[in-house]
């Protein structure tokens, strides 16, 4: 992980940046948010920017945007000043954090926040098979499609097969599809010169320049609308990218993961997704099954994540019970490791003894884990409101179906999108519009992107 440090940090820069390298992260220190601003768009990239809680955060998130940068910032100030963090979160920092540095809280928040402490644990057979593929291709550079359901680490397995090539020791640079605009995907992906478009007052250098010499994943790649796709096949082909406003070609260097919760080929048929593109993609396929399909992993990811969040949470070692690991194996983790992961953290908090039992695994509505299918819910939840249709109007109907579904997916977006048959920007979109109307939207589940 690459860590931004953004001012003096109240003379807290040595400890700060000593804790974060112990942790395995590659820092950086700029002095002013200008400074931030400018290192990013200069390609000197950042998964994550701590910032100084006295400059002024909101100012740097509005240079980065009118930039199309996007980077989580974490806040730090000396001291526990309840007006000053709640001041840094409102301007738009994720966390606060107080200094001196406290070494568990920092490796903590860099784990949340970047979603970066994610080690390889495969017990089961099924699983031990795709990382025994991923052993034999992560020495070429062939592209490789990784598929699979929303939640069981699919960017995990990439950046192993980072670490496991002859690029391991160049940038590692994940693009989420989805998550990004349309209109500011092109800009993250190739860079855009100085008056490309409004706001555009330099140069910025792109993720595929950015992961020169490295590896560049391109996570939820269905998602990439079609004259964007055009876009990609040409660097994919030539080796060369077209920043935004740019008048000559940029060569490049690196090699493509890229990853799909969908059925690739149904979308080359249905026209959403180039057929040549996914052929330069899909040199290597790697398929990752389902947790229900991988009981050994469920019970091995359990222990680990239980260990994880008592450690976080400053709670004392708890172990599994034979009944919370029965209840566990039970349930078909619709969510998959996503699901099991925040499950686990929920269990530590709820857990009153040593064990954490069944009473302590719980859903997040409350609902023992186990005592239904969350897939089959929505989808009789889907079915139930298809039935009263006389008399509404189709958004009418559309609405409720939607909302409806995503209640009993717990708020997961993704795998709502999924049982509705819609791509996961079209559901976004839809959310967003009831927003605005006034209308309440469920959240995400923890760990998930609204």
């Amino acid at each position: 992980m690459r860590l931004l440090i953004v001012g003096p940090l109240g003379g807290q820069i040595s400890a700060a940046t000593k804790i974060a390298m112990d942790k395995g992260a590659k820092v950086s220190h700029v002095d002013s948010i200008e400074q931030a601003t400018t290192a990013l768009r200069a390609g000197k990239g950042a998964d994550l920017l701590m910032v100084d809680a006295r400059l002024d955060i909101a100012a740097l998130i509005a240079a980065n945007e009118a930039e199309h940068i996007v980077v989580p910032i974490v806040a730090a100030g000396v001291g526990i000043d309840p007006m000053i963090a709640a001041r840094s979160i409102r301007a738009g920092a994720r966390e606060y954090i107080s200094l001196p540095p406290d070494p568990e809280l920092i490796a903590a928040v860099l784990a949340a926040v970047c979603d970066d402490d994610r080690p390889m644990i495969a017990e089961d057979p099924a699983m031990k098979q795709v990382i025994a593929l991923a052993d034999q291709i992560a020495g070429s550079d062939a592209s490789i499609m990784i598929t699979g359901e929303s939640g069981v680490g699919k960017e995990v397995i990439a950046r192993y097969v980072h670490k496991k090539s002859k690029r391991k020791d160049k940038p590692f640079i994940a693009v989420n599809c989805a998550a990004i605009p349309e209109n500011l995907l092109e800009s993250e992906l190739f860079g855009h010169e100085k008056g490309a478009f409004t706001g555009a007052v330099a140069r910025r250098i792109g993720k595929f320049e950015e992961a020169d010499g490295g590896t560049l994943l391109l996570d939820e790649i269905s998602e990439m609308d079609l004259r964007l796709q055009s876009k990609l096949l040409r660097a994919l082909q030539e080796r060369v990218i077209d920043r935004v406003g740019g008048a000559k070609p940029v060569p490049v260097n690196i090699r493509i993961l890229a990853t799909s919760n969908r059925d690739m080929h149904q979308l080359v048929r249905n026209g959403e997704f180039r057929e040549d593109l996914l052929y330069r993609l899909n040199v290597v396929n790697l398929r990752i099954p389902p947790l229900r399909e991988r009981k050994d992993d469920i019970a091995a990811l359990s222990h680990f994540f239980i260990d994880k969040y008592a450690r976080a949470n400053g709670r004392p070692a708890r172990r599994l019970s034979k009944e919370g690991q029965a209840q566990v194996l039970m349930h078909a983790w619709p969510g998959n490791v996503r699901e099991l992961e925040n499950a686990m953290h929920r269990a530590v908090l709820l857990a009153n003894g040593e064990d954490v039992g069944p009473e302590a695994i719980r859903a997040p509505d409350g609902a023992p884990v186990g005592a239904r299918d969350a897939t089959g819910a929505a989808i009789e939840a889907a079915q139930e409101a298809a039935r009263h249709l006389v008399g509404r109007t189709v958004a009418e109907v559309e609405q409720d179906l939607i909302l409806e579904t995503l209640t009993h997916c717990l708020g997961n977006r993704t795998h709502a999108a999924h049982i509705l048959g819609i791509s996961i920007r079209t559901l976004r979109n839809k959310l967003k519009q009831y927003s605005d109307e006034g209308v309440r939207v469920p959240p995400p589940p923890t760990g998930q992107a609204a």
